[in-house]
């Protein structure tokens, strides 16, 4: 779709300065943004982007909007927060796509026994199993599989083959990207005589409100009780949460983490790409673990920012990366220092 200028500053409520008729049709970033594209700034980091863009117009903060006006030769709009206005934009201009009619494709199979909203939209080839209940304006994306009594809420949005095992329970307004499983076997077995022996995983898997879970993730059921991921947290693709975890609300776990079974977080936790947890740590509420880092203990107290592996607090990491830059100089030293204490030790015992 296309908006004027003057209609993104209308619709971000920001103050525009240039040409209020010029169309754009897309969003860019400040590189690649050309004169139809919108692009935003408000990061210093990437002041060096501005001598080239051409983008039609730039949404950007107060502080940054001097340097981005470029002598009022640019127009731009001034706003409180240019990511969330950029946000606002996106969607002007690229609007979600119609949503299929409500019922169920000729395509999918809905046993008698499920319980589905009239409102909700079942698509080709999902399966929605005995006793699980789909609840209203929920979508349910083709090859899904909805398992024996599993609960979905409403205003869910399940993209092509998700798999909600059986038993399972999922709030309002949960987002399952393709290819997520929610709800397999936790990863328990009994070792005798060299052989391991499945331990059953009774439990469930609970995604409170909110939820996000990314492409090709995977959340286990509990062994016994549930595994459970709290309101508002948001979960990237390829990421493992193991059985009997406990996620705080509103944490992030970006790509390629791993967390092991029992681990329990606390609210507004950041797992960065990367990260292993080790089974049955404890992390306390507003933690970072910056990406790549191990954390192989609990982590006590609030908001810390670990580094490394195993984890410890950024400054004490910083530290000991700078010791370890040193190494090879203080290597070198040291032989100095050894072929000196050798000279001397010759010296004294040539002498009577």
């Amino acid at each position: 779709m296309e908006q004027t200028v003057e209609e993104i500053a209308a619709l971000v409520g920001g103050n525009l300065q240039g040409n209020g008729k010029q169309v754009v049709n897309g969003v860019a970033s400040l590189r690649d943004a050309g004169p139809d594209d919108v692009s935003f700034l408000n990061n210093r980091r990437y002041l060096g982007d501005l001598e080239g863009t051409t983008a039609g117009v730039i949404l950007v903060s107060d502080d940054l909007a001097e340097r981005a006006s470029a002598g009022g030769t640019r127009s731009i709009i001034i706003c409180g927060d240019p990511s969330a206005a950029l946000e606002q934009t996106s969607g002007a201009l690229f609007p979600a796509p119609p949503k299929a009619s409500s019922g169920a494709h000729a395509n999918a199979v809905v046993d008698p026994l499920a319980i589905v909203a009239d409102s909700a939209t079942i698509g080709p080839n999902a399966v929605i199993e005995a006793g699980a209940s789909i609840g209203e304006h929920t979508v349910v994306g083709p090859g899904c599989v909805v398992g024996v009594r599993a609960v979905i809420g409403d205003d869910c949005l399940l993209h092509a083959n998700v798999t909600v095992a059986h038993h399972c329970r999922i709030g309002d307004r949960v987002i399952l990207q393709s290819g997520s499983v929610i709800g397999a076997d936790g990863y328990g077995y009994h070792q005798r005589d060299g052989k391991h022996y499945k331990i059953p995983q009774i439990g469930i898997v609970q995604l409170d409100d909110d939820v996000e879970i990314g492409a090709g993730a995977t959340v286990d059921r509990a062994r016994f009780g549930r595994t459970w991921i709290k309101r508002g947290t948001k979960i990237d693709n390829l990421v493992q949460v193991a059985h009997n975890c406990v996620l705080g609300e509103d944490c992030l776990v970006v790509a390629l983490t791993g967390i092991a079974g029992s681990t329990r977080m606390g609210d507004s936790v950041i797992l960065a790409g990367m990260v292993g947890v080790t089974g049955h740590c404890e992390i306390g509420d507003r933690v970072t673990v910056a990406g790549l880092s191990g954390v192989f203990s609990s982590v006590e107290g609030e908001g810390r920012v670990l580094m490394g592996t195993p984890a410890v607090d950024r400054m004490q990491y910083l530290r000991q990366a700078a010791c370890v830059r040193k190494l090879p100089d203080a290597m070198n030293r040291l032989k100095e220092l050894e072929a000196q204490v050798e000279e001397l030790k010759g010296r004294l015992e040539g002498n009577p």
